[in-house]
């Protein structure tokens, strides 16, 4: 956990490999103390020609299982491209883009990665997610006020005033501080009015967020993380309660080394396993317990990984644990339940699973949100519950009622950039483009990742004439994603004086 992040420098690992999909050549070199990643595709047509470099700034991930670097461009700050993954130690292209045939330049570091692999981590402006006015964290690591609370009293007085005794916590307060960074489920929802960026060791992570999965889920389903979900159906939780936890097998301030491994976990299960003779007689040949009763299958959501999975069971299977990719969603842990809004949380739970293409949950959100908003009166101020109501609608052919939805959404949080660029699609496919263009601007403007936006705002700057305008916005869509061949082939032909533009 110490080990988590810090400067590029103090973690850098040497890079030269060519992702054959998109041609490109990558290497990561170090140079008087800073970090450089260069990129080329040496092999190309003018139109796909792509060579540059920039520097690495900061890394997260201990390495154990991977290691991805941070860059920054005018205050907002980026993973980069390639990652390391250490269970096979090679280096490949950041997860889900291993087949992308273009250089993904624009993955925007997510203030929650930075909370569980940094301290200190400071609030991003409110345009951005990825927008900071200095540095993102001010150490590097998990220090011991990540799980033991502030340690000013303790610092100031040489030791006397002691730090969070974790054990004497009630039960879902204690598990909080790992379930905090450990828990990620198939969907997670914030609570109307909180930020998870709040918690603080000692708090009710479910005071914060609801996680959910699929009702049909069986253990990790193959997630590299968040396994508390999958230690709830083993028969070792269920029998021991609150009295197991995280730590019960787990040191956070230490993991044996490969020598050690076996004999430590054993010695964990026999804490409970105790019957006498039991540790002797029970397959004295193979002292790894879970090498028997915890699958380990190739992770579903990160290459390059294996998952230890903690539904603890007495045989299993090293098979990949299939998806549960349909049917009805439940919240983990009774916490979370005595605490959620259940029409707005579940609501927003389907709608997440409905963005990656399940129309019954899409069907199951709407009803539930509409619900949620008649019940709190319009729900003013609710920007996520409005966002996603307005894209189901938008989806379902209700331009009008999406429409207002997202106007909601942008009176609640006016750098909403959902909200922005899907109605500025509305507006453009009502031939009102003044207000598309002056949304796309906005959107473009506080945050110029956004490269749909950016395009849409081209095309129609293009279509009104105004080509020396879109070869400005095409200028700086291709500042941040050099690789874009959409970007690339509409600026081409606007040079070259070719008639049409694309989109209008």
């Amino acid at each position: 956990m110490a080990r988590a992040s810090g400067t590029a420098a103090e973690g850098f690992l040497p890079a030269d490999f060519t992702h054959e999909a998109s041609g490109i050549h990558y290497k990561v070199t170090e140079d008087g103390g800073r970090v450089w990643l260069e990129y080329e595709r040496p092999e190309a047509t003018a139109s796909r020609e792509l060579a540059g470099r920039v520097q690495l700034e900061y890394y997260v991930g201990s390495g154990l299982r991977g290691r991805t670097y941070l860059f920054e461009r005018e205050g907002y700050w980026f993973e980069a491209p390639i990652n390391w993954y250490g269970k096979k130690r090679v280096w490949d292209m950041a997860p889900n883009f291993l087949p992308a045939r273009e250089m993904p330049l624009t993955l925007p570091v997510d203030p929650g990665c930075l909370r569980c692999h940094a301290s200190e981590v400071a609030e991003s402006l409110p345009d951005a997610r990825n927008h900071y006015a200095g540095e993102p964290f001010g150490a590097g690591g998990i220090t011991c006020a990540g799980c033991h609370g502030d340690g000013t009293a303790h610092v100031n007085s040489g030791g006397k005033a002691r730090m969070m005794n974790l054990d004497a916590l009630e039960p879902v307060r204690r598990d909080s501080i790992c379930l905090n960074c450990h828990l990620e489920g198939e969907a997670a929802v914030i609570r109307a009015g909180k930020r998870v960026e709040e918690f603080r060791p000692g708090d009710d992570l479910f005071d914060y967020a609801v996680f959910f999965v699929r009702k049909s889920e069986k253990g990790s389903a193959g997630r590299a993380t968040s396994q508390w979900e999958a230690l709830l159906k083993s028969r070792c939780k269920q029998s021991a309660g609150d009295r197991m936890t995280c730590t019960t097998c787990h040191d956070p301030h230490g993991s044996p080394g490969p020598e050690e491994r076996v004999a430590f976990y054993r010695a964990k299960c026999l804490q409970c396993h105790d019957t006498q003779g039991f540790g002797e007689q029970h397959h004295p040949e193979n002292q790894d317990c879970t090498a028997c009763h915890m699958a380990r299958p190739p992770s579903n959501d990160i290459a390059h990984e294996q998952v230890t999975d903690h539904w603890i069971r007495k045989q299993v299977s090293e098979t990949r644990l299939p998806l549960a990719t349909t049917g009805p969603l439940a919240a983990v842990g009774a916490a979370a339940v005595d605490k959620w809004d259940q029409d707005r949380d579940l609501g927003l739970a389907y709608a997440q699973m409905a963005a990656r293409g399940d129309q019954a949950a899409g069907r199951r959100a709407m009803t539930l949100l509409e619900k949620a908003e008649k019940e709190a009166g319009g729900a003013a101020g609710d920007y996520e519950l409005h966002t996603q109501l307005g894209f189901l609608e938008q989806m379902d052919g209700e331009a009008s009622a999406a429409a207002a939805e997202y106007r909601q959404a942008l009176t609640a949080d006016p750098y909403d950039a959902l909200a922005a660029g899907d109605l500025a699609v509305l507006d453009a496919g009502n031939h009102d483009y003044g207000e598309a263009v002056r949304l796309w601007q906005g959107v473009f403007a506080h945050d110029p990742a956004q490269r749909g936006a950016g395009m849409n705002l081209a095309v129609v700057e293009c279509a009104e004439g105004e080509r020396t305008a879109a070869l400005e916005t095409l200028g700086r869509l291709l500042e941040f994603a050099p690789d874009d061949g959409q970007a690339r082939a509409l600026a081409g032909k606007i040079r070259a004086g070719g008639r049409g533009c694309g989109g209008k």
